[in-house]
């Protein structure tokens, strides 16, 4: 596990990366609210590898601290590919530590004028995203999507519905508790994401977007051109 930045996170009421405290705590927190968290980062990489060809350009949409372009790297610096990390958050930005720092974007997404690229990742994103310019931003991944290559999605979904809501929602309350996470904790994290986190309608991605995990309310997707 990475540790550059951990810390105990003071949750704020309203959830925000704009947070020192959240920034310094982000890779401890994440772990320990995603217990899958390492193994997606892995899968992630496994699954950019088969599509990031010499000289190519990846993109890393909402970077943090630079946990899936430190996965990435052994592939980037084998064929010699450019990583460009897109963050919104200075106090993100501040701490990370990955490869592709030089060309590191403290912006959000949705604004940037994409080059034409091989491989972009989308993880834990699009739910941060206002959700009527989700599309939109799909959309411009598409257009800027060279052939043969992929857009790389992991994020929380729209609950199921019926007693299968409940069972999937407490899957992901049992991983929190089982990591040690203190209950008044999680409850101040589910308080403060309210507005601010907004899960995926899966539909938005399109018919060809293969889904490839799935972790109660949370999953994984590729589009491939």
């Amino acid at each position: 596990m990475d540790r550059t930045t951990d810390s105990t996170i003071h949750i704020p009421k309203e959830w925000t990366f704009e947070n020192a405290s959240v920034a310094q705590g982000f890779n401890l927190h994440v772990r320990e609210q995603l217990l899958w968290y390492d193994l997606v980062t892995g899968a992630v990489a496994h699954i950019a590898r088969h599509y990031i060809p010499q000289n190519g350009l990846v993109y890393d949409i909402g970077a943090s601290t630079g946990n899936i372009g430190r996965a990435l790297e052994p592939a980037l610096v084998q064929r010699q590919a450019r990583l460009v990390p897109i963050e919104p958050s200075a106090e993100m930005c501040a701490l990370y530590a990955g490869p592709g720092k030089e060309n590191l974007v403290q912006m959000d997404a949705c604004r940037y004028d994409f080059e034409p690229f091989d491989v972009a990742i989308c993880y834990l994103v699009l739910m941060f995203m206002p959700v009527g310019a989700r599309a939109a931003f799909i959309a411009k991944l598409r257009a800027a999507l060279k052939p043969g290559g992929a857009i790389v999605i992991v994020d929380k979904c729209e609950a199921a519905t019926g007693y299968e809501a409940t069972v999937l929602w407490r899957l992901t309350l049992a991983g929190k508790v089982a990591a040690g996470v203190d209950a008044e904790q999680i409850i101040a994290k589910e308080l403060s994401l309210g507005g601010v986190q907004r899960p995926l309608d899966p539909a938005m991605l399109g018919n060809d977007a293969a889904e490839w995990f799935r972790f109660g309310e949370f999953a994984g997707w590729v589009i491939t051109s």
